[in-house]
């Protein structure tokens, strides 16, 4: 199968890299073309425009940054919709506004073709093992033709209502793991008193109940950053981790809901990317907030 994606990042670069181990014929484009190099030096096809790409493939995945960056890519020069989509599917897995989602789909859809949403949880590492968490909106026969490629990304797929119901979904997953990270932070400001080694204090929070899953995994990685190692690879960035708080704020204030702790989180990593950290993992704002020097 001819498939394209639209964005090729940290995660669109990984599905993609996923998509050429399956044995798909893969376009890609990138506004950035630097980032579809390695991808086209693995054997993809690099187009010259997001039309371009939707007409040169039979599906479509997309996998962009943000609102403003769907925006663009689907209705700017070139862009998606400038394509002739009759009877094309569009899969996109951005984590994005629910009604920008709704949008897009409905605007793909006016133009003969099928629309599914898929955002996913997971890095890089899942997404090149195609064993990320697929939260899917879209009609039911829309949803059958996707489902074999998502197979192909996912371990798990949960199909959870209309356009807009993925994205919604989405937001929920990553609002709590976002905020432990910055309570992590905390937790461990006021264990610094203690003097305890780094690998054997977050030994003992980790194996307690107010431990997530991703605690567990990435604890170690935290204690030799703690311990002043470098910061090591980057699966899921801070400025990336930023903006998913913060489109979670901006929905839940247009369906009348306040997140009170979420915006104190967002406040807390806004800080941490002024201070330089944007690209550093999005678990590096825990011990950010251990060296943090107090606000007079």
């Amino acid at each position: 199968m001819k498939v394209g994606v639209c964005g090729t990042g940290r995660m669109g670069g990984s599905i993609a890299q996923r998509l050429v181990a399956v044995g798909h014929e893969v376009g890609v484009w990138n506004r950035d073309t630097a980032k579809t190099k390695p991808l086209v030096e693995a054997g993809a096809k690099a187009f010259v425009s997001p039309a371009a790409l939707a007409e040169g493939c039979d599906v479509t995945i997309v996998m962009l940054l943000n609102d403003a960056a769907t925006e663009a890519v689907y209705r700017g020069p070139n862009g998606l919709l400038q394509a002739k989509l009759n009877g094309k599917l569009v899969i996109d897995m951005s984590t994005i506004q629910p009604q920008t989602m709704k949008s897009v789909g409905d605007a793909v859809a006016k133009m003969g073709a099928a629309f599914v949403e898929c955002p996913v949880g997971g890095s890089k590492a899942p997404a090149r093992e195609g064993k990320l968490f697929g939260l899917v909106g879209g009609s039911d026969p829309d949803v059958a033709r996707a489902r074999p490629l998502l197979e192909q990304l996912c371990r798990r797929i949960e199909h959870v209502g209309p356009i807009g119901a993925g994205s919604t979904l989405k937001l929920a997953v990553n609002l709590p793991l976002l905020v432990y990270w910055q309570a992590l932070g905390e937790s461990l400001t006021i264990c610094k008193p203690l003097n305890l080694p780094p690998e054997r204090l977050i030994d003992i929070l980790s194996d307690t109940n107010g431990a997530t899953g991703a605690m567990k995994a990435r604890g170690p990685n935290i204690a030799k950053v703690l311990g002043g190692a470098p910061l090591g690879e980057t699966a899921f960035g801070i400025t990336a981790a930023k903006k998913d708080l913060a489109t979670a704020v901006q929905f839940a204030a247009s369906i009348n809901a306040e997140l009170p702790v979420a915006k104190s989180a967002l406040a807390c990593f806004e800080e941490a990317e002024r201070d330089g950290l944007g690209e550093a993992d999005a678990t590096t704002v825990s011990v950010h907030w251990t060296r943090r020097k107090p606000k007079s």
